[in-house]
């Protein structure tokens, strides 16, 4: 199953477009996640307690695990999230805050370091900038919990950026992205 994690809030949104054009690509069959409509909230005292709580008795039946049961579940994981303020929109941090459950996407191993337990060999991280992007407070970091915490063995940035910046052409920028993309099946 891909997993769409869409954190686009624009109807015109141009990195949920090259974000289509890229699940096009993967086959086309997939389920969104749209943040927007979800709703999710920062994890309160309470919610953090109860979570606590069913994790240390191993009971994972609770709906608070079902974002990280999906996530986990996964065999690709598509993340469309525009380039805000030198980082990604909240929704989608408050939906990594969710889907960190230990037992269902990471255990601790022997020696007390995170092991990855999701299915996913891949996740793509695609983002538009108006400007030029740095990937060190985005991508960057859901790279690394990809890979060190979740167990996802490859991801892929694909962006498009200087968008909004005079001289360039936004469409020719985002059409030759979406014409680049390359995936392997």
């Amino acid at each position: 199953m891909i997993l769409y994690i869409n954190s686009c809030v624009r109807p015109e949104s141009r990195t949920n477009r090259i974000a289509q054009a890229l699940l096009q690509k993967l086959g086309g069959k997939y389920e969104e996640i749209n943040l927007e409509n979800e709703q999710l909230k920062p994890l309160s005292r309470e919610t953090l307690d109860y979570r606590t709580e069913l994790i240390g008795k191993g009971d994972y039946s609770s709906s608070i695990f079902q974002y990280a049961k999906q996530f986990a579940s996964a065999d690709t994981i598509v993340i469309a999230a525009p380039f805000w303020d030198l980082s990604f929109p909240a929704a989608l941090k408050i939906y990594v805050e969710n889907i960190y459950a230990t037992g269902i996407v990471s255990q601790y191993g022997k020696n007390g370091q995170p092991v990855g337990m999701c299915r996913a060999e891949k996740l793509y991280y695609v983002t538009t900038a108006g400007g030029p992007y740095v990937p060190d407070y985005s991508y960057n970091y859901i790279r690394d919990l990809a890979v060190q915490y979740f167990g996802i063995k490859e991801t892929e940035l694909i962006k498009a950026d200087m968008l909004d910046v005079e001289g360039f052409s936004a469409e020719k920028i985002v059409k030759r992205t979406i014409e680049e993309i390359s995936v392997s099946t």
